[in-house]
Formats: C-alpha cells, sequence, structure tokens
C-alpha cells in the first residue's frame, strides 16, 4: 500500500500550526514533482545520518536497525510513498519512516539535521551523477568525432565566414574544430565537479547543531571529498548549481551550432553529407522528404535550455542570505536541463557515427570556388617576396575579372585575361608564372601547403588527431576514478548498513546504479 496522506504531512512538521494545510496550498506548496529525481538520494543521505547519530550515541543499536530496515525497503520500492501528499520528499521519507516504526523511534531520523541542509546534499548527489553521466556521453560524441575525422583527413570542404566561400580545409579539420570546443567542456565539468563534490549535510538550517554530530564520517560513507565547513554557505550558496547549469548552457550552444552546420550540408544545394534514415523523419505530405527533424529538435533545445538557465540566474539573483523556499523552483530547471543535454549528445553521437559523406560533391565544390585566392596570394608572397597587399590586390582583380566573364573559376581565365590585370596593375609578374601557379594549386595541394601550427594540412590533422585521442583517453581515466571513488564509498555505506541488518541483500542494493 502506498504510504501518505494529508493526515501523515501535519504528524510530521506541523508542531506550531494547529491547523492541516488546505488541500491546494499544499499543492501549491509540494515539490514532489520535481522530487521524484531526489528519493534514491535522500534514503542515502539518511542513511547514513542515522548510522553516524548511532555512532555518537543519539540512537540505540535497536533503533538504528528499524530506520535502516524501513530505509531499505523503500529503497527497494519508491512507489510506497505519495509525494504529491508531503511538501517535500524530506517530509515524505520521514513520515514513510515513522509509520514504518513509530514516532518515537523514526521521529529521531531529523535530528541534528534540517530540510535545508537535506535538500542541497541531495542535489549535489544528484549533480554529481548528472555531471559524470553528462561527461561519459561527451566524451562518446568526442570520440565518434575523432573516428569520423580519421576517415576525412584528406577530404577537403570550403570553408565560410560571413556565409561567404572563404578557404579550402579538410572536412576533418572542422570536426576536430568540434572536438576542441567540446574538449573544453569537459574541462569546465572537472572543474565544477570538484566543487560540487564537497558535503553540506550538518549545516543544519543556517547556524549548525549544538550535538556533536561527525560531519566528516557522514561525508565519507556519501562519497565527497570533503565539507562546505560554513554552515551558511553550506545552506545558502547555489553558486554551483548556477555553474552547472551554465556549463550545460554552454554545450547547448556547440551541439546547436554542430547540428545547424549538418542541416545546412545535408540539403540537396550543399550535398555535402547523408544523414541516416535511422535518424531522420519524414515528410507526412511529401514523399521525397527526408529531414534532419532530430538535429532540429537539438537546435531548439539549445534554446529552451538557455530558458532554464534564465529561470535559476532570476530565481537566485534576489534572495537574501539564508534558505528561501524560492529556491525550491530551480530544481525542475536544473533536471530538465540536465536531461536535454544528455538526450541531445547521445542523439548527435548517433548522427555523426552514420554519417555519409559525399567527398567528390565537397571537392567539386571546391574546386569551383574563389577560396584558393588567399593560397594564391601567398604563393605570389613567398615566390616573388612581395608584398602581401599588393598581391591581395592582383588576386582580387583576377576574381573580379573571373566574376565579369560568367563566374568562371579562375583556372579557366585566359592569357589575355590576365595580362590586362596585370597591366592595369602596373605588375611585373608574367603571366605565364601566374597561369600556372593557378594551374597546380589544386584544393588538395592547397591544403597541403598550409605550414601554420593548426591548418588542415593532413600531417597536421594527424597529429591533432592522435593528441585529443591521448587527450580524450586521460578524461575517460579520470572520469573512471571518480566514478570508482563515489561507487566505493557507497558500497562501504550498505556494508554498515548490512552491519546493523544480516539479512539485507548487497546484491540487490544500489538499484538506482
Amino acid at each position: 500500500m502506498m504510504y501518505g496522506t494529508l493526515q501523515g504531512a501535519l504528524l510530521v512538521y506541523r508542531s506550531r500550526s494547529e491547523k492541516n494545510l488546505e488541500d491546494s496550498t499544499l499543492r501549491f506548496l509540494s515539490s514532489g514533482k520535481a522530487d521524484k529525481e531526489l528519493i534514491y538520494y535522500d534514503i542515502l543521505g539518511t542513511q547514513a545520518h542515522c548510522i553516524m547519530l548511532h555512532e555518537i550515541g543519539i540512537l540505540t543499536v535497536s533503533e538504528v536497525e528499524q530506520i535502516l530496515s524501513a530505509l531499505v525497503k523503500l529503497e527497494a520500492n519508491p512507489a510506497l510513498i505519495n509525494l504529491s501528499t508531503f511538501e517535500d520528499v524530506h517530509e515524505s521519507l520521514e513520515a514513510f519512516v515513522i509509520d514504518q516504526t513509530k514516532a518515537e523511534i523514526g521521529g529521531k531520523v531529523h535530528t541534528a539535521r534540517s530540510r535545508n541542509d537535506q535538500v542541497v546534499l541531495d542535489m549535489r548527489m544528484k549533480i554529481r551523477d548528472d555531471l559524470n553521466n553528462t561527461s561519459s556521453y561527451l566524451l562518446d560524441l568526442i570520440n565518434s568525432l575523432l573516428r569520423k575525422a580519421s576517415e576525412n583527413v584528406d577530404t577537403v570542404i570550403l570553408f565560410y565566414t560571413h556565409s561567404q566561400q572563404a578557404q579550402i580545409g579538410t572536412f576533418s579539420h572542422l570536426l576536430l574544430s568540434y572536438v576542441e570546443t567540446l574538449s573544453r567542456d569537459l574541462d569546465r565539468l572537472n572543474e565544477i565537479y570538484d566543487r560540487i563534490n564537497t558535503c553540506p549535510l550538518g549545516g543544519g538550517a543556517i547556524g549548525g547543531s549544538s550535538i556533536g554530530i561527525n560531519r566528516n564520517r557522514t561525508a565519507a560513507l556519501l562519497g565527497f571529498i570533503g565539507l562546505v565547513t560554513n554552515s551558511i554557505d553550506a545552506t545558502s550558496s547555489r553558486d554551483t548549481m548556477c555553474e552547472y547549469v551554465s556549463s550545460l548552457g554552454i554545450i547547448m550552444i556547440t551541439l546547436s551550432r554542430i547540428s545547424a552546420d549538418l542541416i545546412l550540408w545535408s540539403t540537396s544545394e550543399f550535398g555535402y553529407i547523408d544523414i541516416s534514415d535511422e535518424n531522420s523523419s519524414t515528410s507526412s505530405a511529401m514523399p521525397q522528404k527526408k529531414n534532419p527533424d532530430p538535429l532540429e529538435i537539438i537546435r531548439g533545445k539549445s534554446g529552451s535550455l538557455l530558458g532554464n538557465l534564465n529561470s535559476v540566474f532570476s530565481i537566485v539573483k534576489s534572495l537574501p542570505t539564508g534558505y528561501s523556499r524560492d529556491l525550491q523552483e530551480i530544481k525542475p530547471a536544473l533536471w530538465e536541463a540536465s536531461n536535454s543535454v544528455q538526450n541531445s549528445l547521445q542523439i548527435l553521437e548517433m548522427v555523426i557515427d552514420s554519417l555519409y559523406v559525399h567527398r567528390e560533391r565537397m571537392e567539386q565544390m571546391a574546386v569551383k570556388s574563389y577560396a584558393i585566392s588567399i593560397d594564391i596570394a601567398e604563393q605570389l608572397v613567398v615566390k616573388n617576396r612581395m608584398p602581401f597587399r599588393s598581391a591581395h590586390k592582383i588576386v582580387g582583380a583576377l576574381v573580379e575579372k573571373a566574376v565579369s566573364s560568367g563566374n568562371m573559376p579562375l583556372s579557366g581565365l585566359k592569357k589575355e585575361q590576365i595580362k590586362e590585370v596585370l597591366l592595369r596593375l602596373n605588375s611585373d609578374l608574367k603571366v605565364e608564372d601566374i597561369m600556372q601557379l593557378i594551374a597546380n594549386l589544386t584544393p588538395k595541394v592547397s591544403v597541403s601547403l598550409r605550414l601554420s601550427e593548426g591548418s588542415p594540412n593532413p600531417k597536421c590533422q594527424q597529429l591533432m588527431i592522435d593528441e585529443l585521442k591521448r587527450k580524450a583517453l586521460a578524461y575517460d581515466k579520470s572520469l573512471s576514478g571518480r566514478k570508482r571513488c563515489i561507487s566505493e564509498s557507497l558500497d562501504a555505506l550498505r556494508r554498515e548498513v548490512k552491519n546493523y541488518l544480516p539479512d539485507f541483500d548487497l546484491r540487490k542494493s544500489n538499484c538506482h546504479a
């Protein structure tokens, strides 16, 4: 039977008030919907807290055994409580424990604790897991991009600035630019993780407790690396959560840009790539259509996430020091942001993995373009030791001549047309030298001549791929270490529970993971 009544809510927290909450008021106050994400973490936090309370002499062996037995039962079946009939998960959990034991026992679980430090504890534990999961999905996408880049080191493509054809590069170089950006996202998440992974439990309502609790013990049982020491800071501050959702916003902006590129390149006008049938939708009316709807949804979700970011900042911005109920409203925005990013990363990875690249089409468009112009100008500088500005003027005039002659490629210019340009500019360059230079500078030759570090030169590409693979491997190792530390701490917590409950089956616990 599901436990949870309005009377249960009255029995737990309404000590001063003689009357119960109106149903409509309770529904308005309740954070039950958002708190479904926190049940698991509230159970763990309560287990650790009660074990610590026994160790300092507040709970007897019998009391802690009964409390832990109730918590284990709830962990195995969270549906036993109805969150909508209580103000929040903390009240519903405590009411359940009281119902399973009795008020004289279950009423002790809140000793030296407040909802204020409970809620931020649960949120930090959830965000800690979300950070690790998001980092895993980021790594998966990075590795997918690296695989696709390795396949396209020699695939030439036009680069654009101001939405105009700019320079010739390689498809791998473009994909690696995404990897570099996403790697910085991993850096940010790594930094945030250490700030999130500190324990606020024991801060109490705002000023700590006169009971000699052992905050370091509960922090260790829950896998934290240390404490949020100041009790005011522990219960009042949400800067790390603002930092977290900000980083998610930055990730989604990048995913939106990647999606916009892929959508554009998949059009018939570009024809650079094909998005697989498995990652496309069809039209209800037009039978020829294959729509990149998943990518469009990613692009749309980036706007929704920025709304989540704005919500969190707007709620937090004008609050005084100390817990205020306004903070309850940031939870839905945080959970939605986490889900949006994780889902988008998974979808984009699948799109990249199954992407078909039309190499011939990309090269064809590069050959027809004037994007070779800067390479011609730079080769004139190298071969003739002339000022770049003079070379720039000559090549610009040649492009103008080609455009006015029917948008022909530079290689289509006649000897007389080139001579006319050189005479008009009083240049002593030889027509034959320019014609030979243009003829020899194919897109692939152009890219191979790039000497600057970080250029699309295929040799540079391979060096970048190798280095980024090493970096991704290091990230993976660090992430695995973080997950292992949490897992080992929670395993230790479960072993402590088993010390009190010999029948507790460790193999069936940790249902959340």
